[in-house]
């Protein structure tokens, strides 16, 4: 065997003998990954009063679990009593009670906006103050712009606007008066993007967006903090229906959940990281959807271009399956 040979085989040795060492200490840096953020987010949220708005939904429940176990006292937001006790119950019996406070729970819905002094007085009434105000409210609607009602446009901006500033609002003098509180906004990509077929939905998360991007400034010398998080979606263990699926299009890839969504748990992880190290703004979305922001922002006809062409090639979809 010549010295070619015998250097090709120590070569393909060698390389035999990195790939499981390369996947050990792969494994191994995830996993001290996982200890890092379990440690964070007890330091972070430990003794916290913490309310999760819509704290049935995927991500909410996330959060509630997270910050639950990390020894926040939660205040827990929703629509149904039924489901929240039964969650506060979940929450209860999978953790130790000597290193946990059991939840409390208020009932929310942002559509009966009379009902917000009630609800932030109750919120204020649980613990006498909030650390953590973290708002996850988002009412989805989709379609021509011709086809939505005033009475849609109304609830999609009393849900993903009014309703969040409202209770920010009522919220914020508690925070005020201890020089003290973290607001974290919860937001779609969707604030910074404006996509066809969702005008009400985009116009909502523009307007909370540039709210909470104004009260950042206000706050900042009370030592308030303010951050708001963008996402694409937050995937759904389940595959969507017929109806949720998205017109073929030259931009309903940005539609499309399994590509460009992030699941839940990784949002929550976000949020953590976020609380931990107090960044103002983080945005959670794959390349395609950060390149479509900086885009619109640096090539605005050419976005503009692409988006009228996603609508023409919509419709001729629609006209061939006709």
């Amino acid at each position: 065997m010549d010295l070619d040979s015998l250097m090709n085989v120590e070569l393909s040795l060698t390389i035999i003998l990195l790939v499981p060492l390369v996947v050990v200490a792969t494994a191994g840096v995830f996993y001290l990954y996982s200890v890092v953020l379990r440690l964070v987010s007890k330091v972070t949220v430990r003794n916290k009063v913490v309310v999760i708005t819509d704290a049935l939904s995927a991500l909410g429940r996330e959060c509630a679990k997270v910050f639950h176990q990390g020894g926040a006292r939660l205040i827990l937001c929703g629509k149904s009593w039924e489901r929240l006790d039964l969650l506060a119950e979940e929450l209860a019996n999978a953790s130790d009670p000597s290193l946990t406070f059991p939840p409390k729970v208020v009932q929310l819905d942002f559509g009966d906006m009379e009902s917000l002094p009630e609800v932030i007085t109750e919120v204020l009434d649980c613990y006498g103050c909030l650390d953590v105000l973290i708002l996850n409210n988002s009412l989805k609607v989709r379609g021509p712009v011709q086809n939505l009602s005033l009475q849609m446009d109304k609830a999609v901006m009393d849900s993903n606007y009014f309703g969040p500033v409202t209770l920010a609002k009522g919220l914020l003098p508690s925070m005020i008066s201890r020089r003290t509180g973290h607001l974290l906004l919860v937001n779609s990509i969707q604030g910074k993007l404006a996509m066809p077929f969702r005008t009400t939905y985009a116009a909502s998360k523009h307007a909370v967006q540039a709210f909470f991007d104004c009260l950042r400034a206000e706050v900042q010398e009370y030592g308030i903090l303010v951050s708001t998080l963008s996402t694409t979606f937050i995937s759904s263990p389940t595959p969507p229906s017929e109806e949720d699926k998205p017109t073929p299009s030259v931009w309903s890839v940005f539609s499309r959940k399994t590509v460009f969504g992030v699941t839940a748990e990784e949002a929550a992880s976000e949020l953590v990281k976020t609380l931990s190290s107090r960044k103002q703004e983080v945005v959670m979305a794959r390349s395609l959807p950060k390149a479509a922001i900086y885009a619109r922002s640096f090539f605005p006809n050419v976005f503009f271009a692409v988006m009228a062409a996603g609508v023409r090639n919509a419709a001729a979809v629609e006209e061939l399956e006709q």
